[in-house]
């Protein structure tokens, strides 16, 4: 995958997040991928993963798959 121009990509963070600036945003703004960020580094380095795996992704954190390590 090529490095897309991401200058005019709408960011969106998980309602979870309550407001904090201690997440991560994504945009799906890009035709089959989906771009991952660190909202506290706006400017650093990005995620690529095409739009089936961060489906697949979410999916299975909603059915609770991939358990958080303590």
């Amino acid at each position: 995958m090529t490095n897309p121009d991401l200058a005019a990509a709408t960011w969106r963070k998980s309602s979870y997040s309550g407001g904090a600036q201690d997440c991560v945003e994504v945009t799906s703004d890009l035709p089959g991928a989906v771009a991952v960020r660190d909202s506290k580094d706006r400017g650093g380095p990005v995620l690529m993963f095409s739009s089936q795996a961060w489906h697949a992704f979410v999916a299975g954190m909603k059915k609770g798959t991939h358990a958080r390590q303590p």
